[in-house]
């Protein structure tokens, strides 16, 4: 395994190969395979552009071998930062083919984070976008490039700065089958091997690099698939950025072609863009976050379109209501499904035919029977059911280590190597209850506060469209809750009306905000996160600034 990574102990490898976790094959091998049983099927759709199994096959194969070319070689990383389209997936499948690693950068990245996951890495390559709206990434290339010599090569989807490759004809251009196979001959990575790295979720420092396999990746996209309803009739709808875990993976596109669906990508989540190429594309599922279902919840737009190919939504990176559940379902006619996991590893759906208590309030069991959970108390003691702790893990497709990281991993992993979550959750069986992070408790006065828990409830007011609860400093508690909320239509919310409402929900005093700031939107991740650190950063200004005022 590549150096700095930490492999899986041997009788848990040997454990996984038996049992058919591991199929032994790549992340193109994968494609191949099922390009092999319909290799004229639409894979892909992006905007006017149509291409087969076939296509995306040949493409990837072909920008390979130019990769190789270009002096890419296998365990070479390669920082990729490229929007949704054609161009990411020929580009994923090509690296992964000649066994160099992606890591999976967003659109929003800028300096620090390209800095930094380049250094961290060891990248020796680069594949960026020319530019998007006003930010040019060829320039932020070329001053990263000076400071890191390593960083031999940069590719451009677009037209390229001095220095830089372009990668459309590299893409475009023909070249014989035969001269394809003879490059690619000797050149598969074993599936053991690492075959992407992924970022880590945190937003209050820079990201770790998540190592994952060809085998443990190919697995967590077939069980995300399988456990998602996912099949060749499957038309699966790509919004969020295609490099973060939940839109790769879990299940994503790599779970749509390892099912033999087809993959369509939308320019934006605007109800309009969305719902309109549902009824051309007869898309059946749709991956969304919080804030997208809210938006188009309180949207008339979804009811200008034939919306009855729509089986399934699903919802992940923070846990929808299940008020907003329920409205999603009356509203479109088709099943909410909460996705809750990690780029470490674990993944949890609820499955589509889960009994309506499990639907619409848990967040889903893990999707693989080798999937050992735990939850742990303050010292580390496993609680009964029904009791909140820590949620921990091992399985075979969740990490064993960061990458060349050996004081994080003290802190992120067990002695028996299970990854610690740092979430908060309660066990009913298999099926797991999030009521937020360890680190997003609200701390009053030495009493806990759970903001999920809140949220929820203030979830239910009737002119509350979203709403994330925040710690504002205290002089004499340390911390107090505050309330943003977005109401619906731009209507008006008094604190007094929000604390009327909670107390007949006979929550404990202490969980009720003492302030609410009602704003007209969240500041959100580039996968739809709600930032929270920001919206803490900004009370405690405005609090300080009332002071002096």
């Amino acid at each position: 395994m590549l150096e700095g990574c930490v492999p899986w102990p041997a009788d848990l490898a040997e454990r996984y190969r038996t049992r058919g976790w591991w199929e032994g094959i790549t992340i193109p091998e994968m494609l191949a395979r099922s390009a092999g049983r319909h290799p004229e099927k639409t894979a892909l759709v992006c905007a006017a552009q149509r291409l087969s199994y076939r296509d995306l096959v040949e493409t990837s194969e072909r920008l390979a071998c130019r990769f190789v070319a270009a002096g890419i070689e296998a365990l070479d990383r390669v920082v990729v930062q490229l929007p949704n389209g054609p161009e990411f997936v020929h580009t994923y499948f090509a690296l992964t083919r000649i066994g160099a690693v992606p890591v999976m950068a967003l659109r929003a990245h800028r300096h620090t984070e390209i800095r930094h996951f380049v250094r961290a890495s060891g990248a020796t390559a680069y594949v960026i976008p020319d530019r998007i709206g006003t930010f040019d990434y060829r320039a932020m290339a070329t001053e990263i490039q000076a400071d890191f010599p390593a960083l031999r090569a940069v590719f451009v989807a677009g037209d390229p700065g001095p220095g830089q490759q372009d990668l459309r004809p590299m893409i475009a251009a023909p070249m014989p089958a035969e001269e394809v196979r003879a490059v690619l001959a000797q050149r598969r990575p074993d599936a053991s091997e690492v075959a992407t790295m992924l970022l880590s979720g945190g937003t209050t420092s820079l990201s770790k690099l998540i190592p994952r396999t060809h085998d443990d990746y190919v697995l967590n996209a077939r069980l995300c698939g399988r456990v998602g309803g996912f099949g060749a009739e499957t038309v699966f709808m790509a919004i969020l950025p295609l490099g973060h875990n939940y839109n790769l993976a879990s299940p994503g596109m790599l779970g749509t072609f390892y099912h033999g669906g087809t993959i369509v990508l939308a320019p934006s989540g605007d109800a309009a863009d969305v719902f309109s190429l549902v009824e051309r594309e007869k898309v059946t599922v749709i991956a969304a976050v919080v804030p997208l279902i809210s938006n188009w919840l309180n949207s008339p737009v979804p009811d200008d379109y034939d919306l009855s190919s729509l089986k399934v939504i699903q919802n992940g990176g923070a846990r929808l209501a299940p008020e907003l559940r329920s409205r999603l379902r009356a509203r479109f006619g088709c099943t909410p499904q909460e996705i809750y996991g990690t780029a470490e590893g674990l993944i949890n759906i609820v499955p589509l035919d889960a009994p309506d208590d499990m639907l619409l309030n848990s967040s889903g069991a893990p999707v693989c029977e080798d999937d050992e959970i735990r939850v742990l108390d303050d010292d580390g003691n496993e609680v009964p059911d029904g009791t909140p702790g820590e949620l921990v893990t091992r399985g075979p497709y969740t990490i064993h280590g960061y990458y060349k990281a050996p004081e994080k991993n003290t802190e992120g992993f067990t002695a028996d190597g299970f990854y610690r979550m740092g979430d908060i959750v309660r066990k009913e069986g298999r099926y797991v209850f999030t009521e937020g992070r360890r680190k997003d408790l609200i701390n009053r006065g030495g009493e806990k506060i759970s903001c999920e828990e809140v949220e929820n409830l203030i979830f239910g007011h009737p002119r509350v469209k979203a709403v994330t609860l925040v710690a504002m400093p205290d002089p004499v508690f340390g911390e107090k809750a505050c309330a943003f909320v977005i109401t619906k239509d731009g209507q008006g919310l008094e604190f007094g009306e929000l604390i009327a409402f909670l107390r007949q929900q006979n929550i404990a005093s202490f969980k009720l905000p003492e302030r609410l700031e009602v704003v007209s939107e969240f500041p959100l991740s580039p996968v739809g996160k709600i930032l929270k650190r920001t919206l803490r950063e900004a009370i405690a200004e405005k609090m300080d600034n009332e002071k002096a005022g």
